[in-house]
């Protein structure tokens, strides 16, 4: 094997989650006053935790984001996703491939909360292959960009993120990775030729793929 553990992003990579996410932040906001195309917000919050920005939020709405926003926010998008949530294709036949390669040493770390990971996870099938190895940006000082997740991942696991590969869809997530020392992958469901491909080599990104049925080979 190319690497010592192979540590996925969730929103995006493994589940097709980011579409339903994104409405249900969109239409809240315009609730409050801020209105968005869908576009502008996924440019905005795509992966980035919601909490992360509240000055920004507060600044258009003129509004505190209070816990009791959050929370409502929360059940109203895992009440979507509980409906609605599908994997991304091809991704439950490569987590299945890569968990047999790797003989189990695969984590799943997101800045997403945990229940929103437990919930996505358990309802596309993939929780048995991620069980025990779920890391959460939310329970770290610091989510994605920064590193803090993909490194708590690695030392759980028992390696140097340095020794990890980390499979990513979005620039932030890829900061994340990079800044924590390990090779990114860069999934890119758009095409190689995406503004998203191009913003992952600005990145120093080197590997980029377009279907899932890919990464499985490339790790080996």
């Amino acid at each position: 094997m190319k690497y010592d553990a192979v540590l996925f992003d969730c929103d995006g990579v493994l589940v097709d989650s980011e579409g339903i996410t994104n409405e249900v932040l969109r239409v809240m906001l315009h609730e409050r006053g801020w209105s968005l195309s869908p576009q502008q917000c996924m440019d905005i919050f795509l992966g980035r935790a919601v909490k992360d920005q509240q000055a920004r939020i507060e600044q258009h709405t003129g509004q505190p984001l209070t816990a009791q926003w959050m929370q409502q926010f929360r059940d109203r998008r895992d009440q979507r996703l509980h409906a609605e949530l599908v994997a991304i294709p091809n991704a439950l036949q490569a987590v299945q491939e890569i968990h047999r390669d790797y003989d189990g040493r695969i984590a799943c770390a997101s800045g997403a909360d945990r229940g929103k990971l437990v919930l996505q996870l358990n309802k596309v099938g993939l929780m048995p292959y991620f069980e025990g190895r779920i890391f959460s940006g939310h329970e770290l000082p610091r989510s994605k960009p920064h590193p803090d997740v993909y490194l708590a991942a690695a030392a759980a696991l028992g390696f140097a993120a340095s020794a990890c590969a980390v499979i990513e869809d979005t620039t932030t997530g890829a900061r994340a990775g990079l800044a924590a020392g390990a090779t990114v992958l860069g999934y890119c469901p758009c095409g190689i030729g995406h503004s998203t491909a191009q913003q992952f080599r600005e990145l120093g990104v080197q590997q980029i793929f377009t279907d899932m049925e890919q990464l499985a080979p490339l790790l080996r």
